[in-house]
């Protein structure tokens, strides 16, 4: 979350599907269960692979091309990330209609689809769910019960997702519920701008103030209260002192869906305010006194 740089490549990488006890969840990757079911929180991974493709090559360094002339590759490299094969079932009158697979384009970008018209997402998810199934004794009870509804439900829902990413925003049969749309995806992507490598580094004064605040109940381990804030200076923008929090987002950072659910109600308002969560998004403003001197009197 802190590292972009990092986070695009978890997005293209071939995952490890490994787990060290039923409560480890790092075989999902960056994203949880919620994510595959309900296609919350994928803005953001949508958007950090369009930033990717349009400002950097293959090693991260910047290009020095305009990203606009790049447009039409990014948009080619996210219908290959979310592509999901056909199986022959589609007619040929019908296939530019609901098109969804887009094998053509493994040649181009080999990483996001394969020659069968799986993409990377579509192959992680039936991954976690091969990965349950041979591993039953190394996860819990409710990853099993998840993965065997994904296992009869996902192909459908996420082709029908694909394909609804592709409609322009204002089309007539747009429904307000659409919240993905490779058009908006792109164009916050060209705002945004480079991926950031660079982390915020929080001084051991303030690490120790942050250490005597966390409630008990929030594990040291996981370094929550140093994450938001560390995020918050990187990602503040000078005309507000809100930032877009992505609570579903940092649940996979995290590996933990305790974090949105459990965790942030638990962080004392004399920290930070939040604002209420709604799909998987709020927002939130560090309190001064949280902040880095230096910074915060920026």
């Amino acid at each position: 979350m802190l590292n972009e740089w990092e986070e695009f490549q978890r997005y293209i990488e071939t995952p490890v599907y490994a787990s060290a006890g039923k409560n480890d969840h790092s075989y999902l990757g960056r994203f949880t269960f919620e994510m595959f079911a309900e296609c919350t929180g994928l803005t953001r991974v949508l958007t950090v692979l369009a930033r990717g493709y349009l400002f950097h090559d293959a090693d991260g360094a910047i290009l020095a091309a305009d990203p606009r002339d790049r447009i039409g590759m990014a948009w080619r490299a996210l219908c290959a990330w979310c592509s999901v094969p056909d199986n022959g079932k589609l007619d040929a009158k019908n296939k530019w209609k609901f098109k969804s697979d887009f094998t053509e384009l493994h040649e181009e970008f080999p990483e996001l689809v394969d020659e069968r018209g799986g993409g990377w997402y579509y192959r992680h998810v039936h991954g976690v769910v091969a990965y349950t199934r041979s591993h039953p004794d190394a996860v819990m009870e409710s990853a099993l019960n998840r993965c065997r509804k994904l296992d009869e439900t996902f192909d459908a829902a996420w082709r029908s997702k694909a394909v609804q990413c592709q409609i322009p925003p204002l089309a007539p049969t747009t429904k307000a519920q659409w919240l993905l749309s490779f058009t908006e995806i792109l164009s916050n992507a060209l705002e945004l701008g480079p991926l950031r490598k660079e982390t915020a580094e929080l001084p051991p004064a303030l690490l120790e103030k942050l250490e005597c605040m966390r409630p008990t109940k929030i594990p040291r381990e996981l370094r929550v209260l140093p994450t938001l804030i560390s995020y918050y200076i990187v990602n503040h923008q000078p005309d507000t002192d809100w930032v877009v929090l992505p609570v579903v987002n940092f649940d996979a950072f995290f590996g933990t869906a305790s974090f949105g659910k459990k965790y942030l109600s638990l962080i004392p308002p004399e920290i930070l305010d939040r604002s209420p969560q709604h799909s998987g998004i709020s927002r939130y403003r560090v309190l001064p006194e949280y902040l880095p001197e230096a910074w915060a009197k920026t």
